[in-house]
């Protein structure tokens, strides 16, 4: 009788708050060369940057060799690779651990600092930043705020009970309250309740208003305001990309410095001057895991 046991999966340690992404090399008849294939498979990354990741033994085996530019194709494997970026720019504003226990880390994001690694930005992330302060490897964001947006977010520390969290979002069982600078208008009364159907616009990464049966929801309510700006507070009753800021570019009162609405406008990636005015202020609801309840709120303020 064979009592041996499968040895467990290797897994690669995380380099400087990046862990590493894993490809299967399928059953293909080939002679060619791990690298070879790689610059196929991922089109889109420069030849020379898989060249520079394999001199950095940056790609890895199953069982945690670093492979070569010479390495011959294994079909039905695993490798792992890790990925950084040459000449990345700084992001000169710093994230906050606001609390933390054995499942939550809940932290205040600043201004233009994209959640997790994706196009230009790896080190430059709050995911990876957080992952290079915690040394926790099995962090990952519960929801999501845009990169120009600023305030409350909450990770899950333990792939135990992330699931619990993700399903309080996906049932609407978590409060959000917004803080927006954005025009003051004078014949708009309020509180506003904005209910609009919003689908893919143009440019992909933009959201538009069209016809049909409403999938997004917004309460508005005006906090203060002098002769050209207003504070607003919002309360969105669901969770579609960029709502808050197409809400009230549709009321006419777009967000104070949005480069997408009403119009797409370019900025050099390394221009830090003028952050939207949109702050995710607070976040409450009850812990699905201690069933306490819980609130937290950011320490930025936007001013008029």
């Amino acid at each position: 009788m064979n009592h041996s046991k499968i040895a467990p999966e290797y897994q690669p340690s995380m380099i400087n708050g990046v862990t590493a992404s894993k490809v299967f090399l399928p059953n293909e008849n080939t002679d060619q060369t791990v690298f070879e294939y790689l610059c196929v498979h991922f089109a889109h990354i420069k030849n020379n940057e898989w060249q520079q990741r394999f001199q950095d033994q940056l790609i890895i085996d199953m069982q945690g060799q670093a492979l070569t530019m010479t390495s011959a194709y294994q079909a039905n494997t695993h490798i792992y690779y890790y990925r950084f970026l040459e000449n990345e720019i700084h992001v000169p504003f710093y994230e906050k651990i606001i609390f933390e226990n054995a499942d939550l880390l809940v932290v205040d994001k600043p201004h233009f600092l994209t959640m997790s690694p994706t196009g230009q930005y790896v080190q430059e992330t709050l995911l990876v930043r957080l992952k290079k302060t915690t040394q926790n490897v099995d962090l990952t964001p519960i929801h999501r705020l845009d990169r120009e947006t600023a305030g409350v977010v909450l990770f899950s520390k333990r792939p135990e009970t992330r699931g619990i969290y993700q399903q309080m979002f996906a049932e609407r069982k978590v409060q959000k309250t917004y803080h927006a600078i954005a025009p003051f208008r004078k014949d708009l009364d309020f509180p506003q309740f904005v209910h609009l159907r919003m689908e893919k616009g143009q440019p992909f990464y933009t959201m538009s208003v069209v016809d049909g049966e409403k999938n997004s929801s917004t309460e508005i309510a005006l906090l203060e305001h002098n002769d050209q700006w207003a504070k607003y507070c919002l309360k969105p009753q669901t969770g579609k990309q960029h709502q808050l800021r197409v809400h009230l570019n549709y009321l006419n009162i777009p967000i104070k410095n949005d480069p997408f609405y009403p119009h797409v406008i370019h900025k050099k990636d390394n221009d830090f001057s003028m952050p939207l005015q949109l702050l995710a202020k607070e976040i409450c609801f009850i812990d699905p895991v201690t069933l306490v309840e819980m609130c937290f709120c950011s320490d930025n303020v936007l001013t008029l």
